[in-house]
């Protein structure tokens, strides 16, 4: 079944409320954040919150997230105690190469081993975030087994522009581009940026039905308001999943024939169509799965 990662919401590691509830939203993914969202002064008690909450509370089937800060700074810190409260997914920030990536990697690797960790347990997302990232996407994509995604940074990619977002978005489509054909060129999924402004629903699901477009897996978010619009943009219609079932029903009754061809609707079906289908199916059913959290 297919991993949804439809939404990734970041959780700031220094509000305890929030990371106690942030459960209750129903978000895809969740993403426990060490780096931007807190201020210098609060690091080390962001990291003590969340150590607890990983080794404390259950998150049913959520894929679970980290985003450190950089390696130059306090990453290293943060990798210690965040590979021992074992989350699915460690998200490194800013990352402009990918010997970013084996640098981090190597830095878990070495702490899996000496905590006992299978080495490889500890998965791994890289958010780009400026233009010599962008230009590396595909190396970044492809520098580690333990990526299982890439992802847009906004803000700072601007800035590293030197120009602002605009709402229609023109300055991130060769960064959105660029990221998701690197993603999926070695089969691993692409996340979007934030939409920061909360209060604009219709320009959040404009973007949404964009980046959908575009091929992205999903999107990272800063309020749970944004992750009942951000599903239905990502669900698919009763009718295309209609479609999609027949499609593989015509596929099962021509095999069970013994042909190799199979149409629907006087039209011929073939591999890739086939693919499409299938892969909507799988994100449907995923999208059913209910997950629960209970404390310990």
């Amino acid at each position: 079944m297919a991993r949804l990662r439809r939404s990734m919401m970041f959780v700031p590691g220094n509000n305890p409320g929030m990371i106690r509830d942030c459960h209750i939203y129903g978000s895809d993914c969740i993403m426990f954040d060490l780096e931007d969202s807190v201020s210098i002064n609060e690091k080390d008690t962001a990291r003590f919150l969340v150590y607890n909450a990983l080794t404390r509370l259950k998150y049913g089937k959520k894929e679970l997230v980290v985003r450190i800060n950089s390696l130059d700074s306090l990453g290293v810190e943060d990798l210690e105690a965040m590979v021992r409260a074992q989350p699915d997914v460690i998200r490194l920030p800013k990352t402009e190469t990918a010997q970013d990536v084996t640098d981090c990697e190597t830095e878990i690797a070495r702490i899996e081993r000496k905590i006992g960790l299978p080495e490889g347990k500890t998965r791994m997302m890289a958010a780009i975030e400026g233009a010599k990232g962008v230009l590396n996407a595909y190396e970044i994509a492809k520098s580690s087994k333990r990526l299982i995604g890439i992802a847009l940074g906004a803000e700072d990619y601007v800035t590293d522009l030197k120009t602002t977002r605009s709402a229609d978005g023109v300055e991130l489509l060769f960064a959105r581009q660029m990221i998701v054909n690197a993603a999926k060129a070695v089969g691993i999924a692409a996340l979007d940026t934030v939409y920061s402004d909360v209060n604009n629903e219709e320009g959040f699901i404009r973007e949404a039905e964009l980046i959908k477009k575009l091929g992205f897996d999903g999107k990272s978010i800063i309020n749970p308001r944004q992750i009942a619009p951000l599903h239905a943009v990502f669900s698919p219609s009763e009718k295309d999943l209609n479609k999609a079932r027949a499609i593989m029903e015509a596929i099962a009754e021509a095999e069970a024939r013994g042909s190799g061809v199979a149409s629907l609707n006087g039209k011929m079906i073939d591999k890739p169509v086939v693919e499409r289908a299938r892969y909507l199916i799988e994100r449907a059913e995923a999208a059913n799965t209910v997950v629960t959290v209970e404390e310990v």
